[in-house]
């Protein structure tokens, strides 16, 4: 088959197209997928630069989702058929004709959103619903600050969170950018270039702060991020994009009674994923399909085209999800 591989990490030109492929074998509780579209994620440039190896036993090409129709199932497997359209959240192989994952980590295209559409979803989705809900809790009422609310991720979260009842405050680097976190319902939007993010949200929030953080940046902004905190606040990293040492003030975070998480979704166990899987196609999808929280998608590349596609991620103009397209 035809796939992306990485004969040796570098820029976007190391990206290349293979049609040589070996198909990959289906196992039991299983399910082949014929790929329609891949989801184009920061993981995939950080494996291409050699710093995000896939965890042991997994496809060492790069792709963390996909959406497709179904070519067959392992045994064991009852709840896909062949022809099904659906899209997969994986621990990697997507950027590929075919793809075999899991079975509990499969979920259908929601009614609304054509094949193509769907491969920005399970990644974006999964990670949202995991830090925000499971981890943090967020409930109707709160203040959630996302940082990067224009990405894949920052563009979901904004709309989960609005469903779910909170406020939201986002941080972009644009006028643009936030103007679109703003349509999709972000009260507050923060460009970091010029505004110190810990005074706005004092600002906003009457010197309350911010019940839950969604942080891509990591160290950069940890000390910063507390400071942002509400009491009993809870600050969720999900990326190191500022890098992976700082300082921490404990006695800040103690008089918060504050708390820190660290979490990455792609090196949980199959079970995890499963269990989270679930939990995104019953409280998500009737989002989706209701059209309160929709997909959104900056652009589409053929497959051949990957490295233009990493290079358009690289430089942080896009709002929303790119995709590749087979």
């Amino acid at each position: 088959m035809r796939a992306i591989t990485i004969p040796t990490p570098g820029d976007a030109e190391a990206l290349t197209l293979d049609d040589s492929v070996e198909p990959p074998a289906v196992g039991e509780r299983e399910v082949l997928i014929d790929v329609a579209a891949a989801g184009v994620n920061r993981a995939d440039i950080m494996q291409r630069l050699g710093h995000y190896p896939p965890p042991e036993g997994v496809s060492e090409l790069p792709g963390l989702e996909v959406s497709g129709i179904v070519s067959r199932v392992g045994d064991g497997v009852s709840a896909w058929s062949p022809g099904d359209h659906v899209c997969a959240l994986l621990a990697g192989g997507g950027y590929a004709e075919q793809v075999a994952v899991p079975a509990g980590q499969v979920l259908p295209v929601p009614a609304g959103v054509d094949l193509v559409e769907a491969a920005a979803l399970p990644e974006v989705a999964c990670t949202v619903w995991s830090n925000l809900v499971i981890e943090a809790g967020l409930a109707s009422g709160q203040t959630v600050l996302v940082h990067g609310g224009s990405s894949g991720i920052g563009t979901m979260a904004i709309q989960v969170a609005r469903a779910l009842g909170a406020r939201v405050i986002v941080t972009a680097g644009s006028a643009d950018k936030l103007e679109a976190c703003r349509s999709l319902g972000a009260e507050v939007g923060i460009n970091y270039r010029d505004e110190d993010f810990v005074d706005r949200v004092a600002e906003v929030t009457g010197g309350a702060g911010a019940d839950v953080i969604l942080d891509v940046v990591g160290a950069k902004y940890l000390d910063r991020n507390v400071q942002a905190l509400a009491a009993h606040g809870h600050l969720v990293i999900i990326g190191l994009l500022g890098g992976v040492k700082g300082e921490l003030n404990l006695a800040r975070l103690l008089g918060k009674r504050g708390r820190i998480s660290a979490t990455s979704l792609r090196s949980r166990s199959v079970a995890d994923k499963a269990s989270i899987v679930g939990a995104v196609r019953e409280r998500v999808w009737p989002l989706i399909e209701a059209g309160t929280v929709r997909p959104l998608v900056h652009a589409t590349y053929p497959m051949e085209q990957a490295a233009q596609a990493h290079r358009a991620m690289e430089e942080s103009q896009h709002i929303g999800k790119i995709l590749l397209t087979l």
